[in-house]
């Protein structure tokens, strides 16, 4: 093999191998920054992964939250209004964030079931819920439809779902 062709080969073995070290990188990364969706009753079932992070939809259970008094951790239940998580939440809540409101929380499962969240998204207006939240209430049973006339007299903007079944 002449000295040209050599050089040549090399570069392109090198050129090659830099291509394929470049995409399993970036597939890796892909991986490692993907959230997945799960609402709480497949939590519940132990769909969600231990120690990965998720993203966990529903709506912040009535007469849950806890506050504790000394540093920003919070406590609340999500529901589907089949299943319960508790989520544990150290920071500052959204200023829209309440009881009875769909929220999307992201962060990671621990042993326990407990969803440690490291961020908190709540809905920007009172229509307006998260399509996967919508989904995952309407595939527990319950409708989400016209829920401005569920909405209590008090004008708070909590949410009580009706059940399909009943009228």
């Amino acid at each position: 093999m002449n000295p040209k062709r050599k050089q040549r080969m090399i570069l392109v073995v090198f050129l090659l191998l830099g291509f394929a070290s470049v995409i399993g990188l970036a597939m890796y990364a892909l991986t490692e920054n993907i959230n997945l969706f799960y609402n709480p009753t497949q939590i519940a079932s132990g769909e969600a992964p231990v120690d990965a992070r998720i993203r966990a939809g529903g709506m912040v259970l009535e007469n849950s939250v806890s506050r504790d008094d000394e540093t920003l951790a919070v406590s609340f239940t999500l529901t589907d209004y089949q299943s319960n998580v508790v989520v544990r939440y150290q920071g500052i809540l959204p200023d829209l964030f309440r009881e009875g409101q769909g929220i999307v929380a992201l962060g990671k499962m621990d042993s326990k079931g407990v969803l440690i969240a490291d961020e908190v998204l709540a809905k920007h207006d009172e229509n307006y819920m998260p399509p996967e939240v919508a989904d995952a209430l309407e595939k527990s049973g319950y409708s989400i439809k016209d829920n401005n006339d569920k909405r209590d007299k008090s004008g708070n903007g909590a949410y009580y779902p009706q059940n399909k079944d009943t009228p």
